[in-house]
């Protein structure tokens, strides 16, 4: 029976993971002639070689594509193994890594990663929060178990991970009561000349926004623009302007920080997503913060209206 040698093949892993010799080096804390030696070890048992130079770069051969694809399989599977190896409870706290995209709202967050603290187990949330794409980058490195984000993986990421929808909520104003009870009226065209607390520009809820207002004929005065909700909503409490979230979250800013309702959008919806490195989910955590999700994400009456 032939076997394979597994250190060789997570060198040649991460070196074509990585795209040269130098950087996997520093991946793995290797010297560059300790796994240069170790690739031609594998080719030599595997009988054709797996790169070829381009340049000062290398670059797969079809040969080197083809054990690409199955050595991440390989440490892939391994991966969830480990994974579901540290989810047994043995007496203690049940881990769990998330990252939190800045651009979901940070009640939104709260209310879907409570629901792990549902479980009959004790549970640990370590939470990262940053841009989608740093997450992403940790989720490759398995340093996260699960990113929440308002949007999918797009297909030139290239990241080893998987799209679970949770679903599309609809969006809502909301402000101050002395800003909604100004704005209320004649809603939504007294939005115009409005003081508006918007998202950063390019975030998808901000391009539903700008096309709903475009569509209205409405100018709304920009106040400021903010990548972190949270900051968004310090501002928001000196009544400064008017902000959009899902509306699901609309009794919490209530009764949280006394924000009151002005009225739904019709037609701007905004969508979550859990994104995992792994397929089929296995952690408890995430599996209760998936289904959670996609049950109040399924849509609750406006706050207020």
């Amino acid at each position: 029976m032939e076997w394979l040698n597994y250190h060789h093949l997570l060198y040649f892993w991460v070196v074509a993971r990585e795209g040269s010799v130098t950087k996997a080096s520093q991946v793995l804390h290797l010297a560059q002639p300790t796994i240069s030696a170790q690739l031609r070890s594998l080719e030599e048992s595997l009988g054709e070689p797996h790169f070829s130079r381009e340049g000062r770069g290398l670059v797969l051969t079809e040969t080197g594509h083809m054990v690409y694809r199955y050595a991440s399989e390989i440490f892939a599977i391994g991966q969830e193994m480990l994974d579901a190896l540290k989810t047994r409870p043995v007496g203690r706290p049940l881990k769990l890594h998330v990252g939190v995209a800045t651009v979901v709202p940070n009640l939104v967050a709260h209310q879907l990663l409570s629901s792990a603290y549902q479980l009959p187990v004790p549970v640990q949330i370590i939470c990262q929060h940053d841009t989608s794409d740093r997450l992403l980058a940790s989720l490759a490195m398995h340093e996260l178990d699960l990113v929440l984000t308002d949007a999918p993986i797009g297909p030139g990421v290239k990241v080893r991970a998987y799209n679970h929808v949770l679903g599309e909520c609809e969006v809502g104003l909301f402000g101050t009561p002395a800003l909604a009870a100004r704005y209320q009226e004649g809603f939504p065209r007294s939005l115009h000349q409005a003081p508006m607390l918007l998202p950063t520009a390019g975030t998808s809820l901000r391009r539903a926004l700008d096309q709903w207002f475009d569509s209205l004929d409405i100018k709304p005065q920009i106040v400021g623009e903010f990548a972190d909700s949270a900051l968004m909503k310090a501002f928001a409490l000196d009544g400064l302007g008017v902000f959009a979230l899902p509306v699901f979250v609309g009794d919490d800013l209530q009764e949280r920080y006394g924000f009151t309702a002005i009225g739904r959008i019709e037609g701007v919806k905004e969508r979550f997503y859990a994104i995992s490195a792994e397929r089929r989910l296995k952690h408890p955590a995430v599996i209760a913060i998936t289904n959670a999700g996609r049950q109040i994400l399924a849509g609750q009456p406006l706050s207020g209206s």
